[in-house]
Parts: structure tokens; C-alpha cells; sequence
């Protein structure tokens, strides 16, 4: 078989949510919004609800209606994009809380689904998604009359504990939200690890229950195991690949592995990345292709029929590192040919 193996361990998945759900002090949601960051949306919010989690986050209603028809009735399901237009049937069919972010989602969600569940998001400073606080000066009273689920906001710094936007957004979240009788919403996965007086009524982890940064602590949930299709012995002044761009300086042996950027193996990460056969750490070489990949196993005792690209030996943000990137775009940039196994005790 020469597709490779994407195992995904739902058991360390839910030990990252209990994790996260210990460090905070109230509520913990589930954030798994781009099929369940690109591993599974179904299977991995199926884990979670059973490992206790009630509300779900995804970005869009067609997210939302697929995760409904996959959890059925009962957990809450919350849409960040909102109630955008035409997706009225679908948000009441599917049980969707959009979160309004201006005062023209809220008309519209007002008009079309009166008495239906919504909450709301603010903008503290981001400057992507929810209303800044003149607007939501303007329309508060009568977003509270309707009685909102939640008001939410979303920090952009959180990842870097020590930078200034933190506390500035804590203060305007504050300011904006202070009195009202409504539940609260702050933090993601970084906003979790600032600590207590981010938490408010309700956290909303994503990437750190993936296994990436900045959650240091989380289990490795994602592994990738690469076959290899051919072995050949490549002398000194050879190349590899397209481009000629790896030139052997010795006597090598190079592995081609079925995989590429078709797979989400980022073209950009050639240089600098590495897999492991066994325990043996081995450089890609040449350019990273759409379907193939070379590997030099010279220094690996053995000649291996897989190669781990991602898993004990390096994580999603050792890949991404390589790559000039971040986690997030490693795990959601998988692709659909993997042989997809999932672990749960």
C-alpha cells in the first residue's frame, strides 16, 4: 500500500480537553471549526462530547449544520461567521447559535428567526469579526431585550503571554460587557494559559487540543507514517529531484516516500525538514513534489518500509518551523488521500 497512514488519538485528544478544562475556571467548550482542524470534525467532536464537552465552536453554518447532522440534537453548536445571508432554513433546521457581528446580522437574525438562540461578538481590538464599541453602544439594550447566550470577543495576541494587546483587550472586553447579566467568553487556547482573568464564564480551546503551541503540555495527537516506494543507492556528484537542487557529497542511500504537497507536506518546508526512520533522524532532500518526496537513510541502520513525518519525534510545530509557518496550517492543510486511523481505548 503506498498511501500514507494519518493516525489521529482521539484519547490524547480528550486528555488535551480535560487539560485545558482543569487550567480553566469555568465552562470549557470545543473549538472544530475546519473539520475538526483538519482532522475529522464527526470523530474528534464525538470524542469530545463524550469526554464532557457541551458547546462546540466552528466557522460557518455549513460547518455547523454537517457537525449537528453528526452529533444530533442536544449540544450546543455556535457559528463565529455569524447569520450571514440565506443561511436562515439552515440555522434554524440545524439548531445553530450564530454569534451577530454587526448590527446587520442582527436585523437580519432579529427578522427572520425571532426567539431563536444567538450570541454576540465584540470586537476589543482585533479588527476582524464583531461589533467595536460604538456600535454595540448604539444597539446593546436591544441585543440584551432578545436575551443573548453569550458575548464573546477573541484575543489576537495570546500567544505571546507578555504582549501589551493582552491586558489592552482585557480592559475594553471589560468596559463593553461589565454588569450585564449575559455569560462571557474570552479566551481560546493561549487566552486559557494567561490565567484565571481571562477565563470569564466559558473558554474555547482549538489548536491546543491538537497537540500544538502554545499549549506546551498537550499530548501529540496527529501522526503521519509515510511508505517507501524505492531505494536506491545514489554516488557523489548526483542529483535528486526536481531542480537538481540536492547534490550527494557521499556515497548515499535515498528513500522516495509517498507523499507531497498533494498530502499537505508543504512544498516550503524541503530544506529544512526532517523524518525519522525508527529512530534514526533523516533529511528530505531535492524539492518536496506533488506525490513524492526523497529521504537520505544512509546513516538509518536498517532500510525502512514507512518513515514518521509527524508524531513522537517531532510535532506539528516542529514541522511548521521548517516549513516557516504555524501549526495550525500543518494540521488543516492534510489532505484527503491519507489512510485515516483513529486510536481510542
Amino acid at each position: 500500500m503506498a498511501t500514507a497512514t494519518l493516525t489521529i488519538d482521539l484519547d490524547a485528544l480528550t486528555s488535551n480537553w480535560h487539560a485545558l478544562d482543569s487550567l480553566s475556571a469555568c465552562e470549557t467548550a470545543a473549538v472544530v471549526k475546519a473539520n475538526g482542524y483538519g482532522l475529522g470534525a464527526d470523530r474528534v467532536a464525538k470524542a469530545l462530547l463524550d469526554a464532557g464537552a457541551r458547546r462546540f465552536f466552528v466557522a460557518v453554518a455549513e460547518e455547523g449544520a454537517a457537525l449537528r447532522a453528526a452529533l444530533g440534537p442536544g449540544p450546543e453548536i455556535n457559528v463565529f461567521s455569524g447569520h450571514m445571508a440565506g443561511d436562515s432554513e439552515m440555522i434554524a433546521e440545524m439548531q445553530l447559535t450564530p454569534m451577530l457581528n454587526s448590527l446587520d446580522q442582527m436585523l437580519r437574525h432579529f427578522e427572520t428567526l425571532p426567539g431563536a438562540p444567538f450570541g454576540i461578538q465584540l470586537d476589543t481590538g482585533m479588527n476582524r469579526l464583531g461589533m467595536e464599541p460604538a456600535e454595540w453602544d448604539a444597539v446593546r439594550e436591544i441585543a440584551l431585550e432578545q436575551g443573548p447566550t453569550l458575548l464573546m470577543s477573541h484575543l489576537a495576541c495570546a500567544d505571546d503571554p507578555e504582549h501589551p494587546m493582552n491586558p489592552q483587550q482585557l480592559a475594553a472586553f471589560h468596559e463593553m460587557t461589565d454588569g450585564l447579566d449575559v455569560p462571557r467568553s474570552l479566551s481560546a487556547t493561549g487566552g486559557i494559559l494567561l490565567g484565571p482573568d481571562y477565563h470569564f464564564d466559558l473558554t474555547r480551546p482549538g489548536v491546543g487540543l491538537y497537540g500544538g503551541l502554545p499549549f506546551v503540555d498537550a499530548a501529540p495527537v496527529a501522526g503521519i507514517h509515510v511508505p517507501v516506494i524505492q531505494i536506491r543507492e545514489v554516488a557523489p556528484g548526483e542529483t535528486v529531484g526536481y531542480g537538481n537542487t540536492w547534490t550527494a557529497e557521499r556515497p548515499s542511500r535515498i528513500a522516495t516516500i509517498s507523499g507531497g504537497y498533494a498530502d499537505g507536506i508543504l512544498r516550503a518546508m524541503g530544506p529544512k525538514a526532517h523524518v525519522f526512520a525508527a529512530e534514526t533522524r533523516c533529511k528530505i532532500i531535492g524539492r518536496i513534489s506533488m506525490d513524492l518526496i526523497g529521504v537520505d537513510i544512509t546513516d538509518a541502520p536498517d532500510i525502512p518500509d514507512t518513515v514518521e513525518l509527524l508524531g513522537q519525534h517531532q510535532s506539528v510545530d516542529t514541522l511548521a518551523d521548517a516549513a516557516g509557518t504555524i501549526g495550525y496550517e500543518i494540521l488543516t492543510s492534510l489532505g484527503a488521500r491519507y489512510r485515516r486511523h483513529y486510536l481510542t481505548s
